[in-house]
């Protein structure tokens, strides 16, 4: 991500946890710039193609505003078909032009799937551990992920593992806050 120095704005923590027939992503709402916060309550997490998939996103917001509509596009193209659609839109970003100057990361669930898609071309599931699918991005994110996995085996179900782990995760990067924005899907659940 970017530096300091440079003037731009500072990533952020998402994390999204998959356990017990549920899928939760969470992001805090923190937009710094150098080391002044711009702003607590900014929503880094949202619901796409009509509520059946949750997106996060990490780095520069305009950036990641052109991913989700990218992204909103290729849902619309292949209806159903998340790990499709961010195949596809991962080969625009890795091989357009103007996409590949795109600073951000995603991540991005439905009821059946987890991705996270990266400018290099990554379009990565995570790995299933003590019954509990999980991945962060952003400053804070290896924070939440080491949390995350530690309460994973716990009795705690994916959304209080979420609350958790962010909170730890602002505990101890300067980029994160406890202003949370969660949002959930249940595997059995008709949209």
């Amino acid at each position: 991500m970017n530096s300091l120095s440079d003037g731009q704005f500072h990533a952020t923590t998402i994390l999204m946890v998959r356990k017990g027939g549920r899928v939760v992503v969470g992001g805090d709402g923190q937009v710094s710039l150098g080391q002044t916060i711009m702003k607590g309550n900014a929503r880094k997490v949202r619901r796409l193609a009509n509520g059946s998939v949750i997106c996060g996103f990490a780095g520069a917001t305009a950036d990641a505003f052109t991913l989700f509509e990218r992204l909103e596009a290729k849902l619309e193209q292949y209806p159903g078909q998340l790990m499709r659609a961010c195949v596809e839109l991962a080969k625009d970003w890795r091989t357009d032009r103007y996409l590949r100057r795109l600073e951000a990361m995603l991540l991005v669930a439905d009821r059946h799937v987890g991705l996270l898609i990266s400018g290099t071309g990554d379009v990565l599931e995570p790995e299933v551990r003590d019954n509990a699918a999980i991945m962060a991005i952003g400053s804070g994110g290896n924070y939440a992920l080491s949390a995350a996995r530690a309460l994973a085996d716990s009795a705690l179900d994916a959304e209080e593992m979420v609350r958790r782990s962010m909170a730890i995760a602002a505990e101890i990067c300067v980029y994160t806050n406890t202003s949370l924005i969660i949002e959930a899907l249940d595997e059995a659940e008709n949209l």
